[in-house]
């Protein structure tokens, strides 16, 4: 019995023998441990979602203690968020509800994000609880607390939860989701993308097939998931509700469950491609006719996989912040690129493993549209990391930062390999093992006569006993034979030293691909550098510590017009109540002092209803202003707003909070 060599190289045909690694089991199981070590370690810390929005102030601050009860307390956000009726809490000592109940009004203007809770009348005094809990505009949840004091601080036996939105179970849950999500996405897409650019071929082979399949149901599924935990994801964190209808009512109304909706509709319409692509393309024979289907393959898939991509654009980072307009589709170009490279990655790695016509052209046009990929992926990355980040030392100093450094590392091992790769696809049908192509040609000879000698008599017997054999007994024999000649074959196929040093590669870049699939998806689910910054620096202004007998402010400002921008730094001494002496330093972008027209400087204390309260500086040098005996009537947190004209017609109002007194 002989078995046909495979057509990606030539194989040993005589000299002495190789063992034939026994690699499918092995290949399996270290990619099952790789994924499972990856999941688990960012599976075990994982805590909330760290989101795109961040509280940057309020009013009262946290910890103030005021005279009076306010009427409402005012939340400021750095970015658009999303709140309910119950969103905000405000809790007495004694745990019953001090506000109203209504929904928080927006007080959103061009300069910060802000929303106001009314409280009742008549509030006692003691300390009161603020819990808050809202989703930002990337779909993130987000919350916290703080307390505020009227008249003087008090016990509270307001007992807030330990579980912060977005944790707990239901945030391991839908944690998993999001990275199946994107794991199913990449086989679905680079496996359809690898047969229909790279082996046409391989439409017709049960284990490409089955990837994409898999890769389909794992993402139908994982959306299937995320839809329904998206109601306690954001909410109670009560995994019983994922079943409340009400709540997936509210969620069908947010824009991530109508993206949600959306990808499960998309994914509908490519069950349709992937049954034409391993139904009646794989079965056509007629070359004209599977060239057209192709076409129109390639055309639909490529509109289905944009808008599955532009499912996580619309939801995501990509629609909140800096230039969304922009930012959306080089989100959907850049998902698509890591998708045709990842994807088509494991689906080459399943071609070497489990098929026998892989040919070396199909490898080198992979490797062609891998290099595509990566171009991609380097240019919609360059832009998304300027957009989510900014500055240098956001990028050192941020946790997107960090991780977005370790997502560039990643890449680079990653092309480092495949160049690896790219080399063993050059040696392809080039290595011969044997002494000579004569000799192994005259090896293969004699191996052919000796075995039709030593198969000529048994086959003659075979036939001669055909009578006696039982048809069962024959099928058997049947499927022994197969093994063998299957076996054989693989045996064959595993000798290549082309194709087991570009299996070994391959196998690496996948080892590589698991871990970047699942730093990328922990990127998505961090705040972006920039915002971290910024929310950073808008905290630090909205309260200024009062230190040795002295405020200290800087308040960066822009009025637009030429020259407008700069950084107004403002000390009062000695911050107390009485007289206080005021210096006011105005400085250009670049750090110098600046000359402008007019600067004026107000105080309010709105727990009080003091004020404004104004003070004329006088000009004392080039950008310096200073003014003297500037009465402060009583202590508390302080509004303090100054009015910088850089022109006739330009100019802006600033403020902070500071404690005086």
């Amino acid at each position: 019995m002989t078995a046909t060599a495979p057509h990606f190289g030539p194989a040993r045909p005589h000299g002495p023998a190789i063992p034939a690694p026994r690699r499918p089991f092995a290949v399996a199981s270290l990619l099952a441990v790789l994924v499972g070590m990856v999941l688990g370690l960012l599976l075990t810390g994982a805590g909330p979602a760290a989101a795109h929005a961040a509280l940057t102030g309020s009013d009262p601050q946290d910890g103030a203690v005021v005279t009076t009860a306010p009427k409402e307390v005012t939340l400021s956000f750095s970015e658009q968020v999303a709140l309910g009726k119950d969103s905000v809490r405000v809790l007495a000592p004694d745990g019953k509800r001090a506000d109203t109940g209504a929904e928080p009004r927006d007080l959103t203007d061009k300069s910060a994000v802000r929303y106001g809770v009314a409280l009742r009348t008549g509030l006692a005094d003691g300390t009161y609880t603020v819990a808050w809990q809202a989703v930002s505009a990337d779909s993130h949840p987000i919350s916290g607390a703080f307390t505020f004091s009227i008249g003087a601080p008090s016990q509270t036996d307001v007992a807030l939860p330990d579980q912060e939105a977005g944790g707990g179970l239901v945030g391991v849950l839908y944690s998993i989701a999001r990275y199946a999500a994107y794991a199913g996405f990449i086989l679905l897409v680079g496996g359809s993308a690898f047969v229909l650019a790279c082996w046409q071929r391989g439409a017709g082979e049960r284990p490409l097939q089955r990837l994409v399949v898999r890769g389909w149901m794992t993402l139908t599924v994982s959306t299937l998931a995320m839809l329904l935990l998206r109601n306690p994801y954001t909410g109670s964190g009560k995994l019983a509700d994922a079943f409340d209808l009400d709540g997936l009512k509210a969620v069908l109304d947010t824009k991530p469950g109508a993206a949600l909706v959306s990808r499960l509709l998309l994914l509908g319409a490519s069950a349709l491609f992937i049954a034409v692509l391993f139904g009646t393309y794989a079965r056509r024979e007629d070359r004209r006719e599977q060239k057209d289907l192709a076409f129109g393959l390639a055309i639909g898939g490529t509109v289905v996989a944009a808008g599955i991509a532009g499912t996580w654009a619309l939801a995501e980072h990509a629609s909140a912040g800096l230039q969304p307009g922009i930012a959306m589709p080089v989100d959907v170009l850049h998902l698509l690129a890591v998708a045709a490279w990842l994807g088509g990655l494991v689906a080459l790695l399943v071609a070497l493993h489990r098929t026998d016509g892989l040919d070396a052209g199909a490898v080198r046009r992979f490797s062609a549209m891998a290099f595509g990929s990566v171009v991609v992926l380097v240019a919609t990355g360059i832009y998304q990391s300027w957009r989510q980040v900014g500055t240098w030392s956001a990028l050192t100093g941020t946790g997107y930062g960090q991780l977005l450094i370790a997502k560039v590392v990643l890449v680079a091992v990653m092309v480092a390999l495949a160049w690896t790769s790219r080399r063993w696809t050059a040696r392809l049908g080039t290595d011969r093992t044997g002494d000579s192509p004569d000799a192994g040609d005259s090896a293969g000879s004699s191996d052919s006569e000796s075995s039709a000698g030593s198969e000529a008599p048994a086959g003659e017997s075979v036939r001669e006993s055909a009578r006696d054999v039982d048809p069962e007994r024959a099928a058997q024999l049947a499927r022994q034979r197969a093994a063998v000649a299957t076996a054989e074959k693989k045996r064959l196929r595993d000798a290549d030293p082309g194709r087991s040093g570009l299996r070994r590669s391959v196998l690496a870049e996948v080892g590589v691909a698991v871990v970047l699939l699942a730093v990328t998806t922990v990127l998505t689910s961090t705040e972006p550098a920039r915002t971290e910054e910024e929310a950073s620096r808008a905290s630090a202004a909205a309260s200024t510590p009062v230190t040795g007998g002295q405020a200290t402010m800087e308040l960066p400002f822009d009025t637009g017009g030429e020259k407008g921008s700069g950084t107004v730094r403002l000390e009062i001494t000695p911050a107390r109540t009485g007289a206080n002496e005021l210096h006011l330093w105005v400085n250009d972008a670049d750090g110098k002092p600046l000359d402008v027209p007019e600067v004026k400087v107000s105080f309010t204390l709105k727990s009080q209803n003091l004020g404004p309260l104004p003070a004329v500086p006088t000009r004392l040098a080039k950008g310096h202003w200073t003014a003297s005996a500037v009465q402060i009537p009583v202590p508390g947190t302080w509004k303090v707003a100054v009015t910088v004209r850089t022109s006739d017609i330009d100019q802006t109002t600033v403020d902070k909070t500071t404690k005086i007194g």
